[in-house]
């Protein structure tokens, strides 16, 4: 068990400190099942540090409040290079020369602190008010870029680390996407998402968040060096996540040189930063300089500038997405900014239209939210015209009247007209026919809405009822499109369980939510009659999604629609049990191109239900590329460079049934597959 626990901390490390991993996803996983099982057979024997603790299965229902040893204080934040400069000038004024610099990311997430003991993390608490913060530590123990215990020798007994955890662009897209599906305002940038995950009673969400952390200052006695620099360098060796891009700086000149570097840089980062943190490198000198009651006068934070225009509000509209809520959109004079040209704004809700007293006619403050999504962020009030009066919110529906409801703890208003609502209606059905839904090709968004508009379809139901003759005879569509069509929504019928449960839209229902429900459950009539506790015991299934489910359920008129759509054909009962196997067991895959037989969300449930593994890229870890017509180039030639196997369809077809397939350099003909050896077992993907 000891050794299990050293080999898997060792390749944390070497993927999260060193972005170098040494071993695939199968052995990985095998390990960890082999330690996990260990552990529960010999409870008394197992690490409070083992890697299996980041599962965070417990469910942590307060945060203790925790006095930290020393204040964690905040920085003196500049926007000027003169501040730089006169910043400068004191230190040399108070020291002298003969001093260094370290020049560093600001990292725009959320302060933490850590607690080591003996080389075991025992204590995580956030920033708080500065003096004391929320005990966290479950939840960061989830964190994979954090150690739960150290490597090598050398560290002080008891020391304290603080530093930033963060949510990677990658893991702030998807998690906004997957809120999207389900119905939940998304967070409105990478920091709000970082600071609200942390704060998660479940810790086994956290863990699947993917939050990060680069820690920047260690504290307590008996550090290795009497330098800053130095320190950091250390303890990257014992495994903690240091930021690979610092500088030690001797002159102001290279200060600047630093800052204007990462302020174009930064923005190839996969994360968030909004400035640079300039340090007294030396420890005795950071003693000379000491600090004021709020900061310490041995450091300051240079603040990129965010690209800002100032433009005029001439209109706000109100757009009613799927799920009913009303999202205000500011219509704007065009105004260049940040290499595009700016013509709408998002103004979230009635409390932020409230916040920036906001009016038609204002000039106003336009950035880029995170680089991305323009935001109005104020109002110049000495350009603000006598006639304005303050901007009202919406009490009815834009698109059918009805009075808007906004729900206790959320910021939205909503259309509780859910059903009779027309851009509900559309979003809804659209929705249902989309890639992870029901996958019905030839109908997307601009076909359903020609649908809806011409009377011939108002709910998902009425998709099965379309005849050759009412397609091929609207605008745009003719005998080829209805072809496609119908055959699409024919196909649909063999989707599994679980999409058909997330394609019907119920409100917080993702695509994850639907498939753990359909596995506890196993059929619609099974989830029909579930109280909310019982729902409340699938995994990831909360409350509030428990009580969306039996609303749902409960509403005549959904039941009429799932009668329908039963009566069509569609899957409401759970086959994965039937035709499934292990024969795919610690393979992955990648999908490229298009297939005669299926499509590609099939294909990727058949690996699934066979036990494999489904990858968006090709690396060196891949098993197999499954590659069909038109597969693209670059996953071809990476599939190429790295002697990863390809498969034609009718070769995946064969495997799996129980016949391995022949891995070869290029498309194997499948006549001729069966003359060729079977390949030995290929590489197993990487996990992380």
């Amino acid at each position: 068990m000891e050794a299990l626990v050293r080999e898997l901390d060792q390749h944390n490390y070497n993927y999260y400190v060193l972005s170098a991993p040494t071993i695939g996803d199968f052995e990985y996983d095998a390990k960890l099942r082999e330690l996990e099982e260990l552990e529960r057979r010999h409870p008394e024997w197992a690490n409070p540090a083992s890697p299996t603790r980041r599962v965070g299965s417990d469910l942590t229902k307060e945060f203790k409040q925790v006095r930290h040893r020393t204040p964690m204080l905040s920085l003196a934040n500049t926007y000027s290079r003169d501040e730089i400069g006169e910043f400068h000038d004191r230190v040399v004024k108070e020291v002298g020369d003969g001093f260094s610099y370290v020049c560093e990311l600001k990292f725009d997430g959320t302060a933490i602190s850590l607690t080591y003991e003996n080389g075991v993390l025992t204590r995580a608490v956030t920033r708080g008010d500065g003096e004391k913060g929320d005990d966290v530590t479950t939840n960061v123990r989830t964190i994979r870029a954090i150690p739960l215990k150290l490597f090598g020798s050398g560290f002080p007994a008891s020391f304290e680390i603080r530093g930033e955890i963060f949510m990677p662009h990658s893991s702030f897209n998807r998690l906004n996407a997957e809120r999207d599906e389900i119905g939940e305002p998304p967070f409105a940038n990478p920091r709000n998402a970082a600071a609200g995950t942390l704060k998660l009673q479940n810790p086994a969400i956290v863990a699947q968040r993917g939050l990060n952390s680069f820690l920047y200052d260690i504290q307590g006695e008996g550090l290795p060096f009497v330098s800053h620099y130095e320190n950091l360098e250390r303890v990257r060796k014992w495994g903690f996540p240091v930021s690979p891009h610092m500088e030690k700086c001797h002159s102001i000149d290279a200060i600047f040189r630093f800052i204007d570097q990462w302020d174009t840089e930064r923005k190839k980062l996969p994360f968030d930063t909004d400035g640079v943190v300039i340090k007294v490198n030396e420890y005795g000198i950071r003693k000379r300089l000491g600090m004021t009651a709020k900061a310490p006068r041995w450091a300051v934070a240079y603040k990129f500038k965010a690209e800002a225009a100032l433009t005029r509000l001439r209109s706000v509209d109100f757009q009613v997405g799927r799920t009913g809520a009303v999202t205000p959109v500011a219509n704007l004079d065009p105004v260049p900014l940040a290499g595009t040209t700016v013509k709408r704004a998002s103004l979230h809700n009635a409390d932020q239209i409230a916040l920036l007293d906001i009016r038609v006619g204002d000039r106003v403050y336009v950035e880029k939210g995170g680089e991305i999504i323009p935001k109005i962020t104020g109002v110049e009030l000495s350009e603000r015209p006598e006639e304005s009066v303050p901007l009202r919110f919406i009490e009815k529906c834009p698109e059918c009247g009805t009075p808007l409801i906004k729900i206790e703890g959320e910021a939205r208003h909503y259309c509780p007209n859910a059903l009779h609502c027309p851009p509900q209606i559309v979003g809804r059905i659209t929705h249902f026919t989309s890639r992870k839904a029901m996958n019905i090709e030839g109908l997307g968004e601009e076909t359903v809405q020609l649908l809806y508009d011409s009377r011939l379809i108002d709910d998902c139901a009425d998709l099965y009822d379309l005849r050759r003759e009412q397609i091929a005879g609207l605008p745009r569509l003719g005998e080829k499109s209805a072809e496609n069509i119908l055959t699409g929504l024919e196909n649909s019928k063999n989707v599994p369980f679980s999409r058909v449960l997330f394609a019907l839209g119920i409100r917080y229902v993702g695509e994850t939510t639907a498939k753990n429900l359909a596995a506890h459950f196993r059929s619609i009539d099974a989830l029909l009659v579930a109280t909310e506790g019982e729902l409340s015991d699938t995994e990831e299934v909360g409350g509030i999604i428990a009580k969306s489910l039996v609303a749902h359920f409960q509403n005549r008129e959904n039941i009429a629609i799932i009668d329908r759509l039963r009566a069509a054909g569609l899957q409401f009962e759970a086959r994965e049990a039937i035709g499934g196997s292990n024969v795919l067991s610690g393979l992955s895959f990648v999908i490229s191109g298009t297939f005669h037989n299926h499509s590609r969300d099939e294909l990727k449930d058949f690996i699934e239900l066979h036990g494999g593994k489904n990858l968006a890229a090709v690396s060196g870890n891949t098993s197999y590329l499954l590659a069909g017509e038109k597969a693209g180039d670059s996953k071809l030639s990476k599939a190429g460079k790295l002697n990863v196997p390809l498969l034609s369809e009718e070769e995946f077809m064969k495997m799996i049934a129980g016949v391995e397939p022949v891995p070869a350099g290029e498309m194997v003909d499948s006549a001729e597959a069966e003359s060729v050896p079977a390949p030995e077992k290929p590489k197993q993907t990487a996990l992380f």
